[in-house]
């Protein structure tokens, strides 16, 4: 079967399907809807996989640019001719596909694109139902992203969910022994933007910090806000123990998620974070914002903490509640890792994806 998979940019989740892709017996084509101003994936597309030139994929896309995409667009699949359309986010990708009329069209929610990106106006809002109910299947991570999806007007018969899931052997706990080290690490990944709360994180360690002089933190990536990031710390006194490697290398990741005593994400909006399934993979417990995609995951006591989002102050105390907990941690661990070899393996989960392409084809799985 030829399917054209037509994502918003290159990131380390487009390369994990497309790997995946890779290894079956369909010939997969990539499309780029747009570039962003800076690399959400170094390593080139995987072996197997025919990247298609158009007028798209080179720069941040503009909505001044929509005509002369949907025009180039009609002539992609004209050329390729495609069985199937593998496409999102559904306000992106998805949507140009849907205008074209080309069915079967199997649409992916990359999380934000329902949970926040559907709610920013009455177009985006009228796009999105207008894509679901235009899609043959749809595919999602959680169970809130099939609920949202189905108040957009698909049918619950047409969605397949799934944890997009992490290669559980490349995330996996450290071999070295636990050890009554005197400081308390935490580990951030989340871009330095605005929905994923890393403000809060910063205002909280400043609060905590105060507190316990044994908490240490790794905030990876970059983002905008890095410089008001930088800034609470400055003035919170606490700079020198805060640690900006920047951006990481996948092949890198494990190393940082086995060297932490807790996972810490503030992020307003999630489905399925894959940030948190590594760090279950690689036996951390994660410190992580009381949301729906969240309660999915995490059971306070159990595998993490949960606190109300948003609160710094509420964050703070968590954190400060798990130092306590350092001798739970052993069996926190245990439990993390067990959740990510029961629910977030990617080698298991990505068999799902066929059962959506079934759908789309209307046969039978």
């Amino acid at each position: 079967m030829r399917v054209l998979y037509f994502s918003r940019d290159y990131t380390t989740h487009d390369h994990r399907f497309l790997t995946a892709l890779a290894h079956t017996e369909h010939q997969v084509y990539y499309l780029r809807f747009e570039k962003c101003s800076h690399v959400l994936e170094s390593r080139p597309l995987p072996p197997g996989i025919t990247q298609v030139e158009w007028m798209g994929g080179k720069k941040p896309a503009k909505v001044y640019d929509g005509l002369r995409l949907l025009s180039d667009l009609r002539r992609v699949i004209q050329k390729v001719k495609p069985d199937l359309i593998h496409a999102g986010p559904i306000q992106r990708s998805a949507f140009l596909v849907a205008l074209t009329g080309f069915r079967p069209l199997v649409s992916m929610s990359w999380g934000y694109d329902l949970l926040h990106d559907a709610r920013i106006n009455p177009f985006w809002h009228w796009a999105t139902s207008y894509t679901l109910q235009q899609s043959s299947a749809m595919v999602g991570d959680c169970n809130t992203i099939r609920q949202l999806a189905i108040s957009y007007g698909i049918a619950d018969k047409r969605i397949i969910t799934f944890p997009w899931g992490v290669d559980i052997q490349h995330f996996s706990p450290s071999t070295t022994e636990r050890s009554n080290k005197p400081t308390f690490s935490l580990l951030s990944t989340r871009s330095f933007e605005p929905i994923y709360g890393v403000d809060v994180i910063a205002r909280a360690f400043m609060i905590a910090a105060k507190k316990n002089p044994d908490l240490h933190l790794t905030m990876l990536g970059n983002g905008s806000q890095a410089a008001a990031i930088r800034q609470i710390f400055l003035v919170g006194a606490v700079s020198d123990r805060v640690h900006f490697p920047g951006q990481v290398a996948y092949a890198d990741l494990p190393g940082y998620y086995q060297g932490a005593d807790a996972y810490i994400s503030a992020s307003h909006s999630d489905g399925t974070s894959i940030s948190l399934l590594e760090a279950f993979a690689c036996g951390v417990p994660a410190i992580i914002s009381d949301i729906p995609g969240n309660r999915e995951w995490v059971t306070s006591g159990e595998n993490g903490w949960l606190f109300p989002d948003g609160d710094a102050e509420a964050l703070a105390t968590v954190i400060l509640n798990a130092v306590d907990q350092y001798i739970d941690l052993p069996k926190m661990s245990n439990n993390a890792r067990n959740l990510a070899e029961d629910r977030a393996d990617w080698n298991k989960n990505f068999l799902d994806l066929e059962k959506a392409y079934a759908i789309a084809l209307g046969q039978s799985f």
